[in-house]
């Protein structure tokens, strides 16, 4: 028998074996060890496929010596590619189907399936091994609640009105100077005028819990409903910071951040 055939069976027996003792009153507790210390996690029960199956790879040791292998900081850090660390071919790799859920987002400190793009995966199917912890940063509600890709189309629009001339002027004049954060500023400032002028709907609905989150405790909102989100850290958000911190040469730390997974049970609360 393989060593990797060995240690999936094992891992699979393990979760079989917990299964059958299992209770309501029970969950499971992720660690997630580096040199930079732990990070323990819970995984959703409304998210079947993905918790089953980041189980079953961490009780086979499988996670065991991946990387953090993509980091950038104020957005997230990516691992687990176990694919890669057995030498399985890419085409062979396995998915687990979408299982993206309105009451999960993209708050610091969620854990989330990598994917490929939707021009090869229309149906947002996951990575069966990679995962990330979102980092993020925080919002103003302008920001967080606007179409931005809505709007960037509609004020070149809007700015071609005669009547808007001086707002064209600014823009161009902005945009020449490389100064973003002030053209961004001043297109924000003019979502209301430009959604009403031209009869479009400028906004993202979210729920005043989404918008508190992400301007208190950060995130990246672009990504939700895009990615399977499937678990949440609950201690050691300061050694994902560390992790974010590490310096990089193409979003790979220089220096390798490997992992250890262990799962083990504990009480639900």
């Amino acid at each position: 028998m393989s060593k990797l055939f060995q240690s999936l069976s094992i891992g699979l027996l393990l979760i079989s074996t917990l299964a059958c003792g299992q209770n309501k009153n029970k969950d499971y507790l992720i660690t997630i060890s580096t040199r930079h210390g732990e990070i323990k996690a819970v995984l959703f029960d409304d998210t079947p496929k993905h918790k089953d199956n980041f189980i079953a790879l961490a009780a086979a040791g499988r996670f065991d010596s991946t990387l953090f292998h993509r980091v950038i900081e104020n957005f997230m850090v990516q691992g687990g590619d176990v694919f890669t660390k057995e030498q399985l071919p890419a085409d062979q790799w396995p998915t687990i189907p979408a299982e993206i859920l309105p009451n999960h987002y993209h708050r610091k400190g969620m854990i989330a399936a990598a994917r490929q793009g939707n021009s090869i995966n229309p149906t947002k199917a996951s990575n069966g091994s990679q995962f990330y912890i979102v980092q993020g940063r925080t919002y103003e509600e302008l920001e967080l609640t606007t179409d931005f890709p809505a709007l960037q189309k509609a004020v070149l629009q809007y700015v071609q009105l005669e009547s808007q001339r001086p707002l064209k002027e600014e823009y161009n004049r902005l945009y020449a100077e490389q100064k973003f954060d002030s053209l961004t500023n001043l297109i924000l400032s003019k979502r209301d005028e430009i959604a009403k002028s031209l009869n479009l709907t400028l906004t993202k609905n979210y729920t005043p819990e989404q918008i508190e989150a992400y301007a208190t405790v950060g995130g990246t909102p672009h990504l939700d409903q895009e990615y399977t989100v499937f678990g949440e850290v609950i201690s050691g958000m300061d050694v994902v910071d560390k992790i974010s911190k590490e310096p990089t040469t193409r979003e790979m730390p220089n220096e390798p951040v490997y992992m250890q997974v262990k799962v083990e049970r504990i009480s639900k609360k």
